[in-house]
């Protein structure tokens, strides 16, 4: 019996040891983690988080859908406005029925400007709404302009002057330098899937990469639909070949555009937003600027454009320049032959002759010649 109750005592014990440890093992620990090893620079990252881009969709009719969410920005109350209410009809009306010559040819409305207007005004709502009149107002008031809420032409040309300093080519231009043209050592050819037609296409190796990482990004946003659209058809393009085309098709379109064309930098690409029916990429008829800016992509453009160093020239929706590097050393615009003949042989950047003078003789018989050629009518020339 002594056995058996000393047996009972060591088995009892030996439970109370085994619990013991078991509790012990699964208590919680405040003790650290084994610190791990930092990783080597070599070793894969963790993605980074994707955020898909906002981006402004299609505003048509556009006095009654808005533009979409501004970068960065919550749900806009597009009829809250205040005081600047009485101004939205007249916006709204006037968006397709102003008459003016922003560009130095008649235009009726402004309706497709207005993508880049609301966005320089940091609004999303359509321009016929009341918060676009307020956000206007209050645009118009920190820039000299009397804030009335109301879009005319004045406002208009302070938005373009800001538009244009942002051009690092008109910049230069303003100083009275066309900028230099690279080498084809210094230029890399897009594939042929990147250019429109298979056409073959050259920019800086610089602002070709940042034109693919916008279109991978404009593509992930799903507002790239046509085959055709975020294609390139022109980049780089010699000055030489430009004058020459100007004295051929007789038809320059303004001196700076052909003489100093931003094209020459390398740092210029023409892209294929949209086109009207019976149009091409590159029309600057009104009809098809209108297609383009009421397009998906040009409105992301507008709004997305900026973070990868692209700037637009206003007039052609298709226009986009890199900033993302200097331009090369130019020459003084004076110096270009003003006529634009440029043809093989002739150094292009040599100084024009000076004119013989006129002789002084009194008013004369009008000068004899073949009539002037009905040329087509001239582009703004900015590109």
């Amino acid at each position: 019996m002594k056995i058996l109750r000393r047996l009972i005592w060591v088995l009892g014990g030996l439970a109370v040891l085994a619990a013991a440890f078991v509790a012990w093992v699964m208590w919680p620990s405040n003790r650290p983690a084994p610190a791990s090893p930092p990783p080597s620079a070599s070793a894969p990252r963790e993605p980074e988080r994707y955020e898909p881009p906002t981006y402004l969709p299609s505003n048509d009719p556009p006095a009654s859908q808005g533009f979409g969410p501004v970068a960065g920005g919550s749900p806009e109350d597009c009829d809250a406005g205040g005081a600047s209410a009485s101004a939205a009809p007249v916006n709204a009306a006037s968006l397709t029925t102003l008459t003016w010559a922003p560009f130095g040819r008649p235009e009726i409305g402004w309706e497709i400007y207005a993508p880049r207007v609301a966005h320089e005004i940091r609004t999303a709502c359509a321009p016929g709404s009341n918060r676009f009149a307020a956000a206007l107002a209050r645009w118009q008031g920190g820039h000299g302009l009397k804030a009335t809420g109301t879009f005319d032409p004045e406002t208009f040309k302070v938005m373009l002057t800001r538009w244009h300093r942002a051009r690092p080519f008109v910049k230069v231009n303003g100083e009275g330098i066309c900028p230099g043209a690279p080498s084809a050592a210094l230029l890399s050819t897009a594939r042929p899937e990147e250019s429109y037609g298979g056409k073959v296409i050259q920019l800086r190796p610089g602002a070709l990469d940042a034109y693919r990482r916008m279109a991978a990004e404009a593509k992930a946003a799903g507002v790239v639909r046509d085959p055709r659209a975020l294609t390139l058809f022109s980049g780089f393009r010699d000055p030489a070949a430009d004058a020459d085309r100007c004295a051929r098709d007789n038809n320059c379109q303004g001196v700076s555009r052909t003489i100093c064309s931003a094209h020459r930098t390398g740092l210029a690409m023409d892209l294929f937003i949209a086109a009207a029916p019976g149009f091409g990429p590159d029309s600057s008829a009104d009809p098809n600027r209108l297609a383009m800016t009421r397009s998906d992509l040009y409105r992301w453009l507008v709004a997305n454009a900026g973070r990868f160093g692209f700037v637009n020239y206003v007039f052609e929706p298709w226009h986009w320049e890199w900033t993302g590097e200097p331009m090369l050393p130019g020459v003084p615009i004076a110096s270009l032959p003003l006529a634009g003949s440029g043809r093989p042989g002739d150094p292009l950047l040599s100084p024009p002759a000076a004119p013989a003078p006129a002789a002084a003789t009194g008013p004369g018989p009008p000068p004899r010649g073949p009539p002037p050629s009905k040329a087509p009518p001239r582009r703004p020339a900015g590109s």
